[in-house]
C-alpha cells in the first residue's frame, strides 16, 4: 500500500496521525522519514541502532511464551516526543547522529534462527516509524515460523495498522495516560488513535499487554486511573495484562521524583476493583508485583523474580487449583 500522498507542498506521510506534510528533503517529526523525490521514504530501513537478545518478560510480556528469549531490534526514530523518554538518545535523534549496523530482513531472520530465538521484538524506539522494515521482517519471520512482538506507543493511522496487524503475534502498547491533554503536553500526541490501535489489535487476535508508566503529578490521579481501567474492561481488555510501571527521573523530567510505591499499589488495587484480571507492578523491585495470580481463586500460578520464571503451575492453560482459564499463550 502507498504510505504517502502527493500534496501541493510535496508529500504527506500517511503512517501516523501527525500526517507530516513535507517539502523535498524535509524530515517528519519522527526524524527518520523524509521526502526524497516526492516520495516519503524511511532513512533507517535495514539500519539497526540496537540488536540484543532479551527475555520476553523484559518487553514486558508475561503471558506470551514465558521464559523464552526474543531477538530485540531497533532503528532510530519516534513519532512521539515524550518528556520522560528513557531511550531519547536513539528515539529523538536523527539517523546520522547514531551509529548503526546494516541488517537486511533475510539476514535478521537467519540470525534469529541461529540464536534459537522463537520471536523477534520490534522495540526500544517506535517500530511503527520504521514501518516498512518492521513489516518486511515480520512477514519473512512468519514464513519461517518465527513470531513477531511489537512494543509500541500505538500512534498509527488505521490503514497501515490494518495491513501489519495480521503479522503481529503479540504486542505491548504503552498507554501513556487516559487524558488527551496529558498526551498533548507530555507526549506530543493524542489519546484517541492509541485507543483505536488497541481495539484494532484486539480484534485482529494479537495477544495484547498494556503498560502505563505512572508519573507523579502527571497521570497518577486516582480517578484518571479508574477511568482508564473502566474503559479497558468495558471494551474487552479484561484479560489483557495491565502493567503499572514505576517512573524514574529521565530526559526532560529529571526534577520529577520516582513514583511512590504506595501510588503503584493504589493503581493496582483500582485496576482489580474495576475488573482487570491480571495486573502487574513493574520496575519496582521492592514489591512482588510480577507474579501471576488466578483471577478466580487468587492463588499464585506463576512466580517470578524480575525477568526469571521461578515456578509455573499453569496446567493446560488453566489454574491447577480451581480450573480457571489463565489467559495467554503459554
Amino acid at each position: 500500500m502507498m504510505l504517502w500522498t502527493t500534496t501541493g507542498k510535496g508529500a504527506k506521510c500517511d503512517i501516523c496521525p501527525h500526517e507530516c506534510n513535507l517539502a523535498e528533503g524535509q524530515h517528519g517529526l519522527c526524524k527518520s522519514r523524509v521526502n526524497r523525490g516526492g516520495k516519503i521514504i524511511s532513512e533507517v530501513y535495514g539500519h539497526l541502532c540496537a540488536l540484543n537478545i532479551d527475555p520476553v518478560e523484559k518487553k514486558p510480556l508475561l503471558h506470551f511464551h514465558q521464559g523464552s528469549n526474543c531477538l530485540s531490534i531497533a532503528s532510530t526514530g519516534c513519532n512521539l516526543a515524550c518528556r520522560n523518554c528513557q531511550n531519547w538518545e536513539v528515539s529523538q535523534a536523527m539517523p546520522s547522529e547514531v551509529n548503526s549496523i546494516d541488517m537486511s530482513p533475510e539476514h535478521l531472520i537467519m540470525m534469529c534462527i541461529s540464536k534459537r530465538c522463537r520471536t523477534i521484538a520490534y522495540t526500544y524506539t517506535e517500530p511503527l516509524t520504521w514501518y516498512e522494515y518492521t513489516r518486511d521482517c515480520a512477514e519473512l519471520a512468519h514464513r519461517h515460523g518465527i513470531s513477531n512482538i511489537l512494543v509500541s506507543a500505538g500512534y498509527i493511522n488505521p490503514a497501515p495498522l490494518k495491513e501489519i496487524a495480521p503479522l503481529i503475534d503479540a504486542a505491548n502498547i504503552d498507554l501513556k495516560s487516559f487524558s488527551n491533554e496529558i498526551y498533548q503536553k507530555i507526549n506530543h500526541a493524542s489519546l484517541a488513535p492509541v485507543l483505536a490501535t488497541l481495539v484494532t489489535l484486539l480484534k485482529a487476535g494479537t495477544w495484547l499487554e498494556i503498560t502505563n508508566l505512572v508519573i507523579p503529578g502527571i497521570n497518577d490521579d486516582e480517578e484518571l486511573i479508574r477511568q482508564m481501567c473502566r474503559w479497558l474492561k468495558e471494551n474487552g481488555f479484561a484479560d489483557c495484562p495491565l502493567h503499572f510501571s514505576r517512573f524514574f527521573p529521565n530526559y526532560m523530567m529529571r526534577d520529577t521524583h520516582p513514583t511512590p510505591l504506595k501510588t503503584l499499589l493504589m493503581a493496582h488495587d483500582i485496576a482489580i476493583d474495576e475488573g482487570m484480571h491480571f495486573v502487574y507492578i513493574g520496575n519496582a523491585g521492592e514489591i512482588e508485583g510480577e507474579n501471576t495470580t488466578c483471577p478466580d481463586c487468587g492463588k499464585i500460578v506463576v512466580r517470578r523474580d524480575g525477568y526469571t520464571v521461578l515456578d509455573n503451575r499453569i496446567k493446560n492453560g488453566c489454574c491447577p487449583d480451581c480450573g480457571t482459564k489463565i489467559a495467554g499463550i503459554w
